[in-house]
């Protein structure tokens, strides 16, 4: 069966989805791929021990640890909406400095082949469509910007803003997190505890399934299958062109053309798609004539940190709306950029449980009930030995071996004295390891130089017409901060570059 579409995008997560969006209305015929269902609106959706415990949501699959040859279940979702029907919904910029080269303690952070004023016009659209809640003026590393936030900032809880004062008193400059959730006047965000690593049952958080696939299918111009798995994306004769995908819907094989093909399957997914495409004249993968593909993969160095004053409770619910970032860039003793540091939502006892099993539940039960939750994040730096390959039985085989891991450590430094300052004396900090993969990045960075890079700077592969990567794949460093908006501000991007080149609408 063969069924002909304009574009089809592989994905429907924060590059897919955005860019089915921004095309919604350009007259192309759009085919949006989905290897999952749409997620259920249930009661489980806010229960700790389903989301936590019992892993409702995300895949029954195992991916392949290279240095042991153990296996670990991905941070991976496959609903429509991707990553984002689960994510923290933080939404913030690079910095200016991040499209740059920079010395790390760890070694250098390659430039981007943009700048910041490059994506700053699409940041600005992106975060209309997400809803993005913010303020300007007190993060110093902040990039400039065109215009306000389209909304005003999540305030801080009476609690949470004491500890903002606190920490203005050590010298810091806390700032407002940008966050995308749904409190318009009248929105439907009810500031809960469940939104950080939960699905929402009220459709308030900003991501890419309420915000961008849903007004996209009411177009017309939008189909969605779902429950469909891209196989192979599949060449003509001479390679330079991609011409259809072999899918799995629903058990059943078929194929389907389009003048333009995207994937946007993640930055693991969309690397084993191109890698499994491969054909005679790509012999080691789609758009690899680098022989970069699948390499520099970058996840960020985390650390979960828990300060617990044992004579304070913390009544906050919505606690992610505060982040420091006074040592992105380095500090006075030392040089070298460190990261950021953001409030995570508000730890509950059953999330401790699932990484703390030989605890006593009512001990982590009270220590939560008394405790500030913040994401220690630094830069993973790219490495090609850090990479993506396809495993014999057709699994996922993950190279990563965390770096720039002294810059790390002084962060976390950096933020046990934060918060011990602030009046917390008992702090506990958690690293994160290679299954914490949801800020995946860099395996076919983008770049002029075809040598140098598998997709040019519109994310079209070097060696093929019409084959675009438009997910996280493109990153050419991970930097510091959550990457979902810079995602969506090159989609936007990409999608004014494929109305200009194609122009759907004369068709």
């Amino acid at each position: 069966m063969a069924t002909a579409f304009d574009i089809i995008i592989i994905g429907t997560g924060m590059g897919g989805g955005t860019l089915a969006y921004a095309l919604r209305d350009s007259g192309a015929r759009v085919l949006l791929l989905e290897r999952g269902d749409t997620l259920p609106r249930e009661a489980q959706n806010w229960q700790v021990g389903a989301v936590f415990d019992e892993k409702r949501y995300k895949p029954a699959e195992q991916w392949i640890d290279a240095r042991d040859g153990t296996t670990f279940q991905p941070g991976v979702h496959y609903f429509v909406g991707g990553n984002t029907k689960v994510y923290g919904a933080a939404l913030p910029r690079l910095r200016v400095r991040d499209f740059e080269a920079i010395e790390h303690e760890g070694g250098t952070s390659p430039a981007w082949p943009i700048r910041y004023a490059d994506l700053e016009p699409y940041y600005a659209q992106a975060e209309r469509i997400y809803h993005v809640h913010g303020q300007s003026g007190d993060d110093p590393s902040e990039p400039p910007r065109s215009g306000d936030f389209p909304f005003p900032a999540v305030p801080n809880e009476p609690y949470m803003d004491n500890l903002a004062g606190s920490l203005r008193g050590q010298g810091l400059h806390p700032f407002f997190l940008p966050m995308g959730i749904d409190l318009r006047e009248g929105g439907r965000c009810i500031r809960c505890k469940t939104c950080d690593g939960f699905p929402c049952r009220v459709d308030a958080k900003g991501d890419a399934d309420v915000c961008a696939v849903r007004p996209a299918l009411t177009t017309g111009s939008v189909t969605l299958w779902t429950r469909t798995k891209a196989l192979r994306i599949l060449t003509d004769e001479s390679g330079r062109r991609a011409v259809s995908v072999e899918i799995e819907r629903d058990g059943e094989r078929q194929i389907v053309s389009a003048d333009v093909i995207v994937a946007a399957c993640g930055a693991v997914n969309s690397t084993a798609l191109l890698l499994r495409s491969a054909n005679d004249q790509h012999p080691r993968g789609l758009g690899n004539s680098s022989g970069l593909l699948g390499r520099n993969y970058m996840v960020h160095n985390n650390s979960a940190m828990m300060a617990v004053n044992p004579l304070k409770r913390n009544p906050t619910f919505f606690q992610k709306t505060m982040a420091v970032n006074d040592y992105y860039f380095g500090s006075e003793d030392f040089r070298y950029p460190m990261g950021n540091i953001q409030l995570l939502g508000k730890l509950q006892a059953g999330m401790l449980a699932a990484s703390q099993p030989l605890v006593p539940k009512p001990l982590l039960g009270e220590m939560a009930k008394r405790s500030v939750d913040w994401w220690i994040m630094s830069e993973d730096l790219p490495d090609e030995n850090n990479r993506i390959e396809l495993a014999p039985a057709g699994g996922i085989r993950v190279h990563w071996q965390a770096n720039n891991l002294v810059a790390h450590q002084k962060l976390i430094e950096a933020s046990v004295r934060m918060m011990r300052r602030a009046g917390y004396p008992f702090v506990f900090i958690e690293r994160m390891g290679i299954a914490t993969n949801s800020h995946q990045c860099g395996t076919a960075r983008f770049g002029a130089d075809p040598a140098a890079s598998v997709l040019d700077p519109y994310c079209k592969a070097h060696d093929l017409h019409n084959l675009y990567v438009v997910d996280s794949s493109f990153f050419p460093s991970s930097t510091a901060v959550n990457p979902a908006l810079t995602i969506a501000a090159q989609a936007l991007r990409v999608a004014e570059h494929l109305r200009a080149k194609y122009n759907f609408s004369s068709k």
